[in-house]
């Protein structure tokens, strides 16, 4: 099949998945919640966080996540009462330890930098070639420096951020990003400016890896880094200004042709 086969196919199969139904049943449905940019990106950090499994248990526990907070991110996370968190389970196996640790970070961030975007730009993430990984490994540290040295000997830090970020997939991180810079007007909010779409990178689950293996998009049977570096630079040859476009038509594919209607993934 030609890219440009391919291209009419995966531009059908976005404009078939690429609507605003898709939202209502997607994790993205949170930070959409939302109009100040501050709730966006701190709903879609701990919202992207949980998304691994099946679809409604996420969508059940990041409904209720986000009512811990007072369903107000931000107002939770610079004045709330962290230390209020318990120990229930919050979404498989992430806990309230592990929302109380993100959360610490968060408003030392906030404090810090007044945005998770202008983070960005202090990190050097939006000057990188590789802005997902970046902006992981800063924040990843942030965390652990705003935590105690008891707290970040717990399992905290590995359930927010992958202790291998320079070789994890980082899917949810990735699908993150992509909520936060698309501004398509149908499905992502595209809150930030300081980082373009043609930046981006897909965010690689198990739905999208196995369609794209199919697709003869992507060779690497790992779905690591270089499986999402390598299937990226296939769809910026079909896409150069924005890749990640082609997430919908893939997810979308893959999760309709399995019947799982689940959300797989590693970070």
């Amino acid at each position: 099949m030609t890219d440009i086969e391919l291209k009419e196919q995966l531009d059908a199969l976005v404009m078939k998945y690429n609507v605003p139904e898709f939202a209502d049943n997607d994790p993205v449905g949170f930070p959409r919640r939302f109009t100040d940019k501050r709730d966006i990106e701190i709903a879609s950090l701990l919202v992207s966080t949980i998304a691994w499994g099946q679809r409604p248990m996420i969508l059940r526990d990041a409904d209720r996540m986000l009512s811990k907070l007072g369903n107000e991110p931000y107002r939770f996370v610079c004045e709330g009462d962290i230390a209020s968190i318990g120990e229930e389970n919050v979404h498989r196996t992430f806990f309230g330890r592990h929302l109380r640790y993100y959360l610490t970070g968060l408003r030392e961030l906030y404090l810090r930098y007044g945005s998770l975007e202008d983070f960005a730009i202090a990190c050097g993430a939006t000057a990188s070639e590789a802005p997902a990984w970046q902006l992981a490994s800063s924040l990843r540290s942030l965390l652990s420096d705003a935590n105690t040295a008891a707290q970040c000997r717990l399992d905290g830090p590995d359930r927010c951020l992958p202790s291998a970020v320079d070789t994890s997939a980082l899917k949810r991180f990735n699908m993150a990003l992509r909520w936060l810079v698309r501004r398509d007007g149908i499905v992502d909010l595209g809150v930030w400016s300081a980082l373009e779409p043609s930046q981006l990178f897909i965010p690689l689950d198990v739905h999208v890896a196995n369609v794209s293996r199919s697709a003869g998009l992507l060779v690497r049977k790992q779905n690591d880094r270089r499986a999402v570096e390598e299937l990226t630079c296939a769809l910026r040859r079909l896409r150069p200004d924005d890749p990640t476009i082609y997430d919908f038509a893939l997810f979308g594919y893959g999760v309709n042709t399995s019947g799982t209607g689940a959300a797989q993934s590693s970070q």
